[in-house]
């Protein structure tokens, strides 16, 4: 009898210990569900000299050289980089933690400059005001977290799309100066 419990033993362990930690995963997805984001996941600075990706409100870490063709956020050397699924001026999730450093430092007595940039692919025309309308988006969100309009400059850039590819050049960058 005693062999056939001790397996019984050699799989209820395992089995337990399973259990636990679909319980706890649950726990967690339940937690990070309800608040749209994980509570154990700190915000890093957009200062920081690391490349970040930000997608919900989080650097998830050094960002891959390809980008999605849609909305997200990069926070790289102090500079956020806005980008922007093509013909859309909707900002990415995200967007007003990724400024949180360019308020501190407006607060501290600089001016944020915002320069919009575009991809060659279309009409120039309507690409140069694609381009105007997000950065006007990110300048009302800039606004909207208490910056005031003496603060603020948008910039037209003076090379308006980016050497790599179409996904990259649908861009608005705020910088501090």
């Amino acid at each position: 009898m005693s062999t056939q419990d001790d397996d019984y033993q050699g799989v209820l362990w395992p089995v337990l210990f399973g259990i636990l930690l679909l319980v706890i995963g649950l726990v967690l997805g339940i937690a990070i569900f309800r608040t749209g984001k994980p509570a154990a996941a700190p915000l890093a600075p957009a200062s920081a000299s690391a490349s970040g990706v930000v997608s919900g409100g989080m650097v998830l870490g050094t960002a891959a050289t390809a980008l999605p063709d849609g909305a997200s956020v990069r926070v790289e050397e102090g500079v956020v980089k806005f980008y922007f699924a093509s013909g859309s001026a909707e900002l990415a999730a995200g967007a007003k933690e990724a400024l949180a450093d360019v308020v501190m430092g407006v607060a501290a007595g600089r001016k944020a400059v915002i320069s919009g940039y575009h991809d060659t692919t279309g009409d120039p025309a309507q690409n140069e005001e694609l381009a105007k309308q997000r950065a006007i988006a990110v300048r009302d969100t800039l606004a909207a977290l208490g910056i005031g309009d003496d603060k603020l400059e948008l910039k037209k850039p003076e090379v308006t799309t980016a050497t790599g590819s179409n996904a990259e050049a649908r861009r608005v960058e705020v910088r501090l100066e």
